[in-house]
């Protein structure tokens, strides 16, 4: 049991730290295209404490990822990664409000469908 803890655990704090950098990047404005903007973006990027955190997470998923190769082996584990794909999508539709196309809600279902099958 807790190795699906471990997965979820995993999928939260990767799913967090995507949405959070979408959040931050979205109010810093587009990338510019010179190296001098550039790279200002990037030193304004990676000095956030929002975008920080981001890395903070995925280096604690990290962790957990780890946690949950000790109890399950990759091919049976790895698949269930993809619902952060879902998690994901949802939840960029509720918070950005992101348009949640039919031809996204078909790609959910069938990473659903595809995870039942390589969970069995």
């Amino acid at each position: 049991m807790m190795g699906y803890v471990y997965i979820l655990i995993t999928l939260i704090l990767t799913s967090y730290g995507q949405l959070v950098l979408k959040w931050r990047l979205n109010q810093f404005g587009p990338f510019p295209t010179g190296f001098s903007g550039q790279l200002q973006y990037f030193i304004h990027a990676l000095t956030d404490i929002y975008i920080l955190s981001s890395f903070f997470a995925a280096f604690l998923a990290s962790l957990t990822w780890i946690a949950t190769l000790t109890k399950f082996n990759l091919s049976y584990a790895y698949p269930f990664m993809s619902l952060s794909f879902i998690l994901v999508l949802f939840l960029s539709y509720y918070i950005f409000n992101e348009p949640l196309k039919l031809t996204g809600i078909a790609g959910a279902l069938l990473i659903i469908a595809g995870l039942y099958t390589a969970s069995r």
